[in-house]
């Protein structure tokens, strides 16, 4: 069996290096290659995300990003969400929107925090697609959050 191939894309214009955390997560838990892809910023995400599926055969990418607050941070994040479902269509690949809004927490050091976490509870997401998909099916409607407590299944 080849060996499974994560892509990372990421910016320079996010303040916390949310894909060295999710790199971190991955190689303390399993044993697979990964491909770093770093760029200005989150627009630049969808072709970094396609390059890395295409040119560099990665199985599954994450894609990293921290909107600022304003108006037009947001709706740049939108624009490179839609792009990053298009080049997940395009590829027929799983491309991990992880996305931490600067304006989601009041603080600095909150933010910190809550950029690893997202970044590291997405990066076990990435190992259950790749090597236990019962596990996810298994989570179905159970109200999980990443980067924030989870919610919970109604009842």
């Amino acid at each position: 069996m080849t060996e499974k191939k994560v892509g990372i894309a990421d910016t320079t214009f996010a303040r916390y290096d949310m894909g060295g955390a999710a790199i971190d997560e991955l190689r303390k838990n399993a044993s697979l290659k990964i491909e770093r892809y770093t760029v200005p910023g989150m627009k630049d995400l969808p072709v970094a995300s396609k390059k890395l599926i295409e040119d560099k055969g990665c199985d599954i990418v994450m894609a990293f990003a921290m909107p600022g607050p304003e108006v037009i941070d947001k709706q740049c994040a939108h624009e490179a969400s839609l792009g990053i479902i298009a080049a997940q269509l395009l590829t027929s690949r799983h491309i991990i929107e992880v996305f931490v809004h600067e304006d989601e927490v009041e603080h600095d050091k909150e933010l910190a925090l809550l950029a690893d976490r997202r970044a590291r509870e997405h990066a076990q997401n990435v190992l259950k697609l790749l090597f236990k998909p019962q596990e996810l099916e298994r989570e179905a409607g159970m109200g999980k959050r990443e980067g924030f407590e989870d919610a919970g299944p109604l009842r």
